[in-house]
């Protein structure tokens, strides 16, 4: 391992050191960043009376492209049509935004922001209060006061809701059968594939009675023969080959938080709302084994502590045999097996606000400070079984932990709200030291996604996309205009430094989702003409090798999700709709929801 550089490289994302090692370059004024084209439009609107977005993170002038935090897709968010959203052709900028390409100050890493763009750039309204003046978090731990609303009930499902599992035979699934042209849901999907490209496997439809802004989507997860995913009052399980519903485990209220990844045994932990009004928090946990379908134990999180912590909204992340639950001053670890509790919150100090799981189970985590302006955080790796930190990242004044890239190796964004808005990317080493700054060059664009629900008092650590890492290398493509091809960038974590890029050729583009088989395993964006499809590009570069392509018949359906999140196990793909609404009854039955690729 190398040891932690005097000064940071060169061409980077910004400008972090560690304390130990000086304060950070004093910046000049920005240079000024590319205009970004208008985000996606679609149907769906925001409700009667919902507030206008601005509550949160720093928004950026009007018409000006910011450095700031990663975009999520909102809850009232449009539903693009197709060949228009992230990822997918035309290169249309998704709710993510794109990094600003330009050096802040002479001989200064390029200004960033996990996205760029108003942290509410296409909510069109977020209700985001409840009977009493709401508080809001940022960067795990500065409140500030935002507005109040009146309380509404939520229409309740229909029929009877319970916890436990049930059987509940076919979902609407479209499945070829040869007399189509698979352009539409109800054809045959498999009629125009040609030689060589994979089959379409099936294609769910939306079959859940949704409220009237539509419900997020969590998952997929796959879990031996079943696909799994989470929405509404209702976790439930697809078979991998056909897309029938095998199972559904129907909730009481509305799933509000999941982590990123299962157990190894294929179990789950979720956040349910302890309510059905809006000012129901994300207060309940419910275990399911997400192989059988079975609901396993379910409790309340202990009440929070301090005079706001009980209107922050909890994150989960799992590492091993433990669940770990993160909000602001408030965090606890529980056991996967039976739910007992294995550690609470810290009585002083600096406190964990959220965790990122996985091989190592990793905290951010704010001190006390008494600058707004100069916030304080540490990166911890966190006993599982005691909660006790093994090892401490002090991050520099003023930066605060944003995501977690790789668990293993450690590589994280960190970001800077004042005086300027700032990104910077990180390696560590296996105890926590500083490895190296990730130099970005001057002329890339660089555009991770890390979406996922919306939280509104808390922080998601883990779940990004569009980012991997090996022993050696850290991954990330870069984004192009429509019709050229990107590029897979390697950089070094020792150095920081590029150490090679990969076309993705014939005008595709692609996107890093892990290492498999030591291999960078990747997903090629479908475009108008071609379908998408699963590669794989060696750890020393070169082109990219296919896996699976997607039949080019199906391609307008592939590119029609909206901010897909997806799944590749056992030679199947998974993509799915990252959040499902429509303007009425009908259309929502219609909403086309997962579709799966396999041989």
């Amino acid at each position: 391992m190398t040891q932690p550089p005097n000064q940071p490289p060169q061409g980077g994302f910004g400008a972090p050191q560690d304390p130990q090692q000086g304060a950070p370059q004093q910046p000049q004024p920005p240079v000024q960043p590319p205009q970004m084209p208008p985000a996606p439009q679609g149907p769906p609107v925001a409700p009667p009376g919902a507030p206008a977005p601005g509550y949160g993170y720093p928004q950026q002038p009007p018409g000006q492209p910011g450095y700031g935090y990663p975009q999520q897709p909102g809850p009232y968010a449009q539903q693009p049509g197709p060949y228009n959203q992230q990822p997918g052709a035309y290169n249309q900028p998704g709710p993510y935004g794109q990094y600003p390409t330009q050096p802040q100050y002479p001989g200064a890493p390029a200004p960033g922001g996990g996205g760029g763009g108003s942290f509410f750039k296409g909510k069109t309204g977020i209700i985001v209060a409840a009977s009493a003046a709401a508080l809001l978090v940022v960067g795990g731990g500065t409140w500030y006061a935002v507005s109040s609303g009146d309380e509404k009930e939520d229409k309740p499902a229909v029929g009877k809701s319970s916890d436990d599992p049930k059987p509940t035979g076919s979902a609407s699934v479209d499945q070829g059968d040869g007399s189509g042209t698979g352009r539409e849901g109800d054809d045959d999907l498999n009629a125009g594939r040609k030689d060589g490209e994979a089959k379409v496997l099936f294609l769910t439809k939306n079959d859940v009675d949704l409220p009237r802004n539509g419900a997020e989507v969590f998952g997929p997860w796959v879990a031996g023969d079943t696909v799994v995913k989470a929405m509404y009052r209702e976790v439930a399980g697809y078979s991998v080959t056909d897309g029938s519903k095998k199972w559904s485990v129907p909730l009481s209220a509305e799933v509000c938080s999941a982590p990123a990844q299962t157990s190894a045994d294929g179990k789950i932990v979720i956040g349910v709302k302890d309510g059905l009004t809006e000012k129901a928090k994300c207060n309940d946990l419910q275990m399911i084994d997400l192989k059988t379908g079975k609901a396993g134990w379910k409790k309340p999180i202990p009440k929070a502590s301090g005079a706001f912590a009980s209107l922050s909204d909890f994150t989960l992340a799992i590492s091993g045999t433990t669940l770990a639950v993160g909000g602001s001053g408030n965090s606890y670890g529980f056991s996967m097996a039976d739910g007992k509790q294995l550690f609470g919150k810290p009585g002083s100090g600096c406190k964990p606000f959220a965790f990122a799981g996985g091989p190592k189970l990793l905290a951010g985590a704010s001190c006390p400070t008494d600058d707004y302006d100069k916030p304080k955080q540490q990166l911890q790796e966190i006993d599982p079984a005691s909660g006790k930190p093994r090892w401490t990242y002090n991050t520099p004044e003023g930066w605060e932990i944003d995501k977690v890239y790789s668990a293993s190796p450690l590589v994280i964004s960190i970001t800077q709200r004042e005086p300027e808005k700032k990104w910077s990317i990180i390696a560590l080493t296996d105890n926590g030291k500083l490895r190296s700054q990730i130099s970005g060059g001057k002329n890339d664009k660089f555009q991770p996604r890390c979406g996922g629900a919306f939280v509104i008092f808390g922080q998601n650590l883990e779940g990004c996309t569009g980012v991997a890492a090996d022993a050696k290398h850290f991954y990330m493509a870069t984004e192009t205009e429509y019709g050229k091809a990107n590029e897979l960038v390697a950089f070094s974590l020792d150095s920081g430094k590029e150490a090679w890029r990969a076309p993705a050729g014939e005008e595709r583009k692609m996107t890093p989702l892990r290492i498999e088989g030591g291999n960078v395993l990747v997903y090629m964006q479908p475009s108008y003409d071609t379908g998408g499809g699963v590669a794989t590009v060696a750890p020393t570069g070169g082109a990219p090798k296919m896996l699976l392509q997607h039949p080019a018949s199906t391609a307008e359906i592939e590119n029609s999700f909206y901010s897909p999140k997806m799944a590749y196990a056992d030679g199947r793909f998974f993509i799915a709709s990252g959040r499902v609404s429509a303007p009425d009854d009908k259309a929502e039955k219609e909403t086309k929801t997962m579709m799966g690729f396999g041989q």
